[in-house]
């Protein structure tokens, strides 16, 4: 099969924070699709590995299929938190858009993948595509 190396963000959008000390990472998948790829590929061990220079010293994954996405828990990886940290980002708000940002490896062929195009209504009722 060949595949082509794309940014996370194309197949997923996320959101982040802290929890204390720990941070959570939330991908959320486009569809379906994206979804039943994001499970077999992004592992616990790949995310580890990815955020590895910030010293977790654990990373628990969990999945909301409901609403295609995974949860990663980064254990220890904001310094001592919000109120303890020098790291300019203490509350892990931009751990989603760094994870985002990963390369990884598609099939060629994965537009089943992407984010449907939208119509935005407007008040007469016409649309334009967003």
């Amino acid at each position: 099969m060949t595949t082509i190396r794309v940014p996370l963000s194309t197949v997923a959008h996320g959101r982040s924070g802290d929890k204390g000390n720990h941070a959570n990472v939330a991908v959320i998948a486009y569809t379906d699709t994206g979804f039943a790829w994001l499970r077999t590929h992004l592992t616990r061990e790949v995310v580890a590995a990815y955020f590895a220079p910030l010293g977790s010293s654990r990373v628990e994954r969990y999945e909301a299929a409901n609403v295609r996405g995974l949860n990663f828990v980064l254990d220890d990886v904001l310094a001592g938190g919000a109120s303890r940290s020098l790291r300019s980002d203490t509350q892990g708000k931009s751990l989603a858009v760094t994870l985002l940002q990963m390369l990884i490896d598609v099939p060629a062929e994965h537009g089943e993948m992407l984010r449907p195009r939208q119509t935005l209504r407007t008040p007469e009722g016409t649309g334009n595509p967003a």
